[in-house]
């Protein structure tokens, strides 16, 4: 798989992480492209990391990766450390999403995405935990992405829905503080 500046880095084999497709993923960072330099990126169910992996080759000064996938941690690790510069501070969690964002209270992030497993119920809690423990900074936007026919309904009270977006079988809806 290729990411910006046409640097190659490493998937893992088979279906245990479904990518974010290439088309999806430059929609994200166009809609993105004013915030991404300089930001501190969250990268919830990162899979291969290559949502991360592209904002640090965008600019991001941080990249934080929270991934259950053993394999896919080592695979994050292992592309994030080739691309990252001195400067760029990463770091992967590996464990349960809900758990691991509790362990990032007192930390704060200007862009989070957020791509669960399509089918597990973990939308929801998950935009409460970010809203709980204070993560999304004052200007920050979280980016979910979701199949509309697999996916459980995103219902947040927590969060002003700011757009969404269709593109093809791949819904992603941004969200900011409400007002």
């Amino acid at each position: 798989m290729r990411i910006y500046g046409n640097r190659e880095i490493k998937t893992l084999g088979g279906q245990n992480t479904r990518p974010t497709t290439s088309k999806v993923r430059e929609a994200i960072f166009n809609i993105w492209r004013d915030k991404i330099d300089g930001c501190r990126w969250l990268d919830l169910c990162a899979g291969n990391g290559t949502m991360g992996a592209e904002a640090l080759c965008r600019g991001a000064v941080k990249a934080v990766a929270i991934e259950k996938s053993s394999p896919a941690c080592q695979i994050i690790r292992e592309n994030w450390q080739k691309i990252a510069k001195d400067d760029q501070e990463i770091k992967i969690l590996k464990g349960d999403l809900l758990k691991r964002l509790k362990n990032l209270q007192g930390q704060e992030f200007d862009l989070i995405y957020l791509d669960p497993p399509y089918h597990l119920n973990l939308y929801n809690p998950t935009l409460k935990a970010i809203f709980d423990y204070d993560l999304l900074s004052s200007q920050g936007e979280i980016a979910a992405e979701f199949d509309p026919k697999k996916s459980p309904a995103i219902i947040t009270n927590e969060w002003q829905l700011l757009q969404e977006k269709s593109y093809g079988k791949t819904n992603v809806n941004f969200y900011g503080r409400s007002l």
